[in-house]
């Protein structure tokens, strides 16, 4: 009986050190605690219009060269694929026959000729004796028509002549534009017909300048107009500076030239819900990077969000109810706040719910709560556009760049006093303890 009582007193000691202790443990922090939290100020800045189309490269002019004289292909005279300027001979037909015909043609027009000459000088002997009444109206009426017809005939004989030198010079056949050659339709020795399928020879392709054709989706050109109708979207001087467009190649690098938007269509494309662009480069050096059918993708220059409010993305907490933001206020505890916005490269676009100078926790969203008290470690939030790194196989050809992207960047602020990152009241215990 003694052993019991003394192991029931043991039991109760044991307890009672232990609830002191707990007790202890939770004066010495308590619920309502601040804890510290990386927190930036909503950013105001512009920036650049970041949307990328796909996009397929064209010649300017696309012509089939054909033969307009028939015959024998004797010779082609220039190098397939090979780039000739506008007059430049591609191909030779037999012009023995229309030498000959312009033989023929140049001697029935000096004969047309010589029967007009000789006619006049009637006509005109006919004409002094019928002013005298010394020949009949009949004999007068008779010379005009002679020499009227004379006329006729040589004028006509002329058309033949014409005729007969053009299709002569139809039998060599030129470069109608300056540009790239395709290959040889027909080879030497084919038989031509102007009117047949053998009438095409090879095609050429104009690439001064190149066009860059793609299609911008219409809720996304709708979306511009209306941000560039209130000023949220501007070009780069006060709307006057045209829209360019910067083409990536496939290898990711960005052609040196941007080209120039020429032509936006006049109506929806209704089975893409699409509008197309048309945009020109000026290529004088025919360089074979832009290549007519190459599919690229592009970029729109020359226009900014003006004065967009922007935060980091992982200041925005995507919830089944909606996006949300935890705005710290004067007294550092937690507000919810729901906004709405984009987020493009890293970056959240706010188009409601926040003002410029609120103070957001920059990330943790998950573990935090609104109302509680937190203590913000301020960071600096800050937008830099910077060049791409050029990939390898790009960077010995000259004038091949990567273009610019856009980063954030998150840095500490300097501070000139150290801030604690418990409360006073714990420290208090802590130090009573």
């Amino acid at each position: 009986m003694r052993l019991s009582k003394k192991l029931l007193v043991f039991c109760f000691s044991v307890f009672a050190v232990f609830a002191i202790g707990a007790c202890k443990s939770k004066k010495s922090i308590p619920q309502n605690a601040a804890y510290p939290v990386n927190a930036v100020k909503v950013l105001k800045t512009d920036l650049p219009f970041d949307m990328q189309f796909p996009a397929q490269l064209a010649g300017s002019l696309d012509v089939q060269v054909r033969a307009q004289a028939g015959g024998i292909l004797k010779a082609m005279l220039y190098e397939e694929g090979s780039y000739v300027t506008q007059g430049t001979q591609l191909f030779q037909i037999d012009d023995e026959p229309y030498k000959i015909a312009l033989e023929k043609a140049e001697a029935d027009l000096a004969q047309a000729q010589s029967v007009e000459t000789q006619t006049k000088k009637d006509y005109k002997r006919m004409e002094y004796l019928h002013k005298r009444d010394s020949i009949s109206q009949k004999d007068y009426d008779d010379s005009v028509a002679a020499y009227n017809s004379a006329k006729a005939n040589a004028k006509s004989a002329q058309a033949e002549a014409d005729n007969a030198k053009m299709n002569l010079k139809y039998t060599k056949v030129t470069a109608p534009i300056s540009g790239l050659t395709g290959i040889a339709a027909q080879s030497v020795g084919s038989l031509i017909s102007p009117a047949g399928d053998s009438g095409l020879l090879t095609t050429m392709v104009q690439t001064d300048p190149v066009f860059i054709n793609f299609y911008m989706p219409s809720n996304q050109f709708v979306a511009l107009a209306k941000d560039f109708a209130v000023g949220k979207v501007v070009t780069g001087d006060k709307n006057a500076s045209p829209v360019l467009v910067q083409i990536v190649l496939s290898d990711d690098s960005v052609y040196p030239q941007p080209a120039k938007i020429i032509y936006f269509d006049n109506s929806e494309n209704p089975d893409t819900s699409s509008i197309f662009v048309r945009a020109a480069l000026p290529n004088p050096e025919n360089q074979r990077l832009l290549i007519p059918g190459q599919f690229v993708r592009v970029n729109l220059l020359g226009i900014n969000y003006n004065n967009e409010l922007v935060v980091p993305d992982s200041a925005v907490l995507a919830t089944p109810a909606g996006e949300i933001a935890y705005v710290i206020n004067q007294d550092n505890v937690l507000e919810a706040r729901p906004v709405k916005g984009q987020l493009k490269n890293g970056v959240y676009m706010i188009e409601s719910g926040l003002k410029e100078g609120d103070i957001v926790v920059l990330d943790g969203l998950i573990k935090v709560r609104a109302g509680e008290k937190v203590t913000p470690v301020m960071k600096e939030f800050a937008i830099q556009v910077k060049d791409k790194q050029q990939p390898e196989n790009t960077k010995n050809i000259p004038g091949v760049s990567s273009g610019k992207e856009t980063e954030v960047i998150i840095k500490d602020v300097p501070v000139v006093s150290e801030i604690p990152l418990v409360s006073e009241s714990v420290s208090e215990d802590v130090n009573n303890e």
